[in-house]
């Protein structure tokens, strides 16, 4: 059970650095921006985010206790999710920190390709795993396309 507690708690890790870290550019910065009238209002997003590192974090331990652990055959597809996961935490920094918009938009859309290419890869090895991740590729469309428009909407910020 202590793997599956580890596994579980390691994307909260960094995202909470994230928030920890950029936590005063929220109410400075964040609110100032033009974003769309469909943005979830700002409380959504500390409940969104633990609901889904919970879910991506046991999805990955199901997957590393079907494969054996650190196995060679782990590697491409705990190699994806360590990946989407490093890309994932960037992006606050980016975003909020760095303030630079296009860098966070470059970011967010690897990351919804290393996503998919993560539950691609857990497909084969196990279905409930790649299905708790479908909560989390949702999430992401819909801030992939509010990066977008914060992109778009604000030009001086670029």
């Amino acid at each position: 059970w202590a793997y599956a507690v580890g596994f579980t708690v390691l994307p909260h890790v960094g995202g909470f650095l994230g928030w920890l870290i950029n936590r005063k550019e929220i109410p400075l910065w964040y609110e100032k921006l033009k974003k769309p009238s469909w943005c979830p209002p700002r409380k959504i997003f500390p409940v969104a985010w633990t609901v889904l590192y919970t879910g991506m974090g046991y999805a990955s331990y199901l997957v590393w206790n079907d494969l054996g652990g650190c196995s060679s055959k782990a590697v491409v597809p705990l190699g994806l999710y360590g990946a989407q996961l490093a890309l994932n935490w960037l992006w606050p920094p980016f975003f909020f920190g760095a303030r630079n918009l296009r860098l966070a938009l470059i970011d967010i859309l690897c990351l919804d390709g290393l996503v998919i290419g993560t539950m691609c890869s857990w497909y084969r090895i196990n279905k409930i795993a790649t299905l708790l991740m479908v909560p989390y590729l949702g999430w992401l469309a819909m801030a992939t396309c509010l990066t977008i428009h914060i992109w778009k909407d604000n030009p001086e910020q670029k």
